[in-house]
């Protein structure tokens, strides 16, 4: 269940990146309208910075998804994930508002999903259904093969011996 689940974590988590990216593209104006509302429009007016971080949103959110350079992506995630965060601070610390004006409960599960973000980051080597898992795996049989012939394996530019037959 676990592998199941970490699986599952990730998939949704690099979607909500992706779907955000896609939006910051083909929507502008709710692009803009949110970091005015919720950044106090530190990204600016333009379109162009817009598109340039929604499509780097999805790219992170697609590699999220897929399971690769989890080492990189994961941290890149939280980060991306904490300035959501922080922009909806009021909705995280008081979330009907009764203390902070501007709070909103239906912002809370950034939260939620920050926690998800740290969970995913903190179990990389659990995430055995990632696509650097498999890559990972796939390596260490060559170089248990490789050991097994009594043979050093090929540098990994490919030079160096013959692979050993099967």
């Amino acid at each position: 269940m676990r592998r199941i689940g970490l699986c599952a974590l990730r998939v949704t988590m690099g979607w909500l990146l992706v779907m955000w990216g896609v939006d910051k593209i083909v929507d502008v104006e709710h692009g803009l309208r949110v970091t005015e509302a919720f950044y106090g429009g530190v990204f600016g007016g333009s379109a162009m910075i817009h598109h340039v971080l929604g499509g780097s949103q999805a790219l992170l959110g697609a590699l999220v998804v897929l399971g690769l350079w989890r080492r990189l992506t994961h941290p890149l995630m939280f980060l991306t994930l904490a300035g959501t965060a922080a922009g909806v601070w009021r909705s995280i610390v008081d979330p009907w508002g009764w203390f902070l004006e501007g709070a909103n409960v239906l912002f809370y599960p950034s939260a939620i999903i920050l926690a998800a973000a740290a969970t995913l980051w903190g179990t990389i080597g659990e995430d055995a259904l990632a696509l650097d898992a498999a890559r990972e795996r796939r390596a260490r049989q060559d170089a248990d093969r490789w050991s097994a012939a009594g043979e050093d394996a090929p540098a990994p530019d490919g030079s160096g011996p013959e692979a050993p037959s099967a």
